[in-house]
């Protein structure tokens, strides 16, 4: 796709990630495509239907992205956020994901969830999107008078350190054959996508129940569109062409005026659907009187899923107001979206950001965030429910028995009583 302007071409890319949004949005409403439910129906009932729809996006979303790589009409590796960067900050990715699936699960829903609720009018995901908006904001922007973020004063000093630097990207394919890593993600990712297929289509259930496969293949598919739409955004300046990343980078020599410019010229890379960071950067729109200098893919991707959620309530007649329960219920709403927040931007993504998006670059930190945001949001729904049936056990006990039911363990440490 050729503009003449970056304004032309900026503009396109924003409407179009709105429009995809937009549909994500709608068919995530209606066939209840939840992340933290599939978990939870995995783990509390042993239905697997809902985690077979995700790994369906996730198996989707891979395969297009090898493939479009491979012809050359999509860019992952200079992504934005860095997936393949070179430095592995493995330590961030575990603790970010395990924080991020405690948080979802305490209130109610990842981010993407939050957003389809708000759409349906549930007003305590309102509470959760303010509380991890804030959090991801301070989280990359300095305080007011100061030049320290929550990151920078909570995390660096001990989490960077135990970074690892790779010779190459992190990307398997890089690491497996740095030679052509291309072609060896083709091979990887491929092996991989058959896999999950594989898995996914043997069940019966899953493959009689229409919404499970229509939420797991459009978001998928709305995943590697958005990959797609802004690794061909392309300028023609002077007959040189530009990508809205690199104009912006040279905008002194190329544009005539400051008029028009970026806030920031990293949200301009390619890149696909992740939320937990846009809601911070929503929050800096709004702040910034929403000034067009400010306005992001991931801003445009967090009003279109509230709007196609809310459109496809309306249609339904599903549209509701809800508040919360007790205040008992708002802490615990709350409390889970600061830990989204805190989770989401160490780990560099949510079960949308990390465990599609960054999964479909192959990347061994979105493979590790994505493992531990299972990991949380399990343990935090055994934990829960041990509590539920025995009010009086400390949490010790509690935790223990948790483990040993997920196999991490040894059954002689039981505490409890198996439920």
């Amino acid at each position: 796709m050729m503009f003449e302007s970056f304004a032309k071409a900026h503009s396109v890319m924003l409407w179009s990630t709105f429009g995809i949004a937009l549909v994500m949005g709608a068919v995530v409403n209606k066939t209840n495509f939840c992340t933290m439910g599939a978990v939870s129906d995995a783990v509390n009932m042993g239905d697997w239907g809902r985690m077979r729809a995700w790994l369906f996006a996730i198996a989707v979303a891979l395969t297009g992205v090898v493939a479009l790589e491979h012809f050359g009409v999509l860019n992952a590796g200079g992504s934005y956020p860095p997936y393949r960067s070179g430095q592995l900050i493995w330590s961030e990715n575990l603790l970010g994901g395990f924080l991020f699936g405690i948080g979802m699960t305490l209130a109610s829903g990842c981010a993407n969830k939050t957003l389809i609720r708000i759409g349906g009018g549930n007003l305590k995901s309102l509470v959760v999107l303010l509380a991890v908006g804030v959090v991801a904001y301070f989280m990359v922007n300095p305080f007011p008078g100061s030049d320290k973020t929550l990151y920078s004063v909570l995390f660096y000093s001990w989490m960077h350190p135990m970074a690892i630097s790779l010779s190459g990207n992190q990307d398997l394919g890089s690491m497996v054959y740095p030679a052509n890593p291309v072609a060896a993600r083709v091979w990887i990712g491929s092996i991989i996508a058959l896999g999950l297929f594989y898995f996914v289509f043997k069940s019966k259930d899953f493959r009689g129940n229409r919404d499970n496969i229509l939420g797991g293949f459009v978001v998928g598919l709305c995943v590697l569109a958005a990959w797609f739409v802004t690794s061909n955004i392309v300028i023609n300046s002077g007959g040189d062409h530009y990508s809205l990343h690199s104009f912006a980078q040279q905008w002194d020599f190329l544009a005539d005026s400051p008029a028009g410019k970026p806030a920031d010229v990293g949200p301009l890379a390619a890149q696909s659907f992740t939320f937990v960071n846009p809601m911070g950067q929503t929050l800096g729109y709004i702040t910034e009187r929403f000034s067009s200098a400010y306005l992001t893919f991931g801003i445009m991707s967090v009003f279109g899923v509230v709007l196609g959620s809310f459109l496809w309530s309306v249609v339904r007649g599903g549209f509701r107001f809800e508040w919360f329960a007790s205040v008992g219920d708002f802490f615990r709403h709350l409390s889970g979206g600061l830990l989204m927040g805190f989770g989401g931007v160490l780990g560099m993504g949510c079960t949308i950001g990390q465990g599609i998006t960054g999964v479909s670059t192959l990347a061994a930190g979105s493979i590790m965030t994505f493992v531990a945001i299972i990991f949380g949001s399990a343990l935090t729904m055994k934990v829960q429910y041990y509590k539920m049936v025995y009010e009086d056990a400390n949490l010790g006990k509690v935790l223990v028995t948790s483990l040993v039911d997920m196999r991490l363990l040894p059954s002689s440490l039981r505490q409890l009583e198996a439920i």
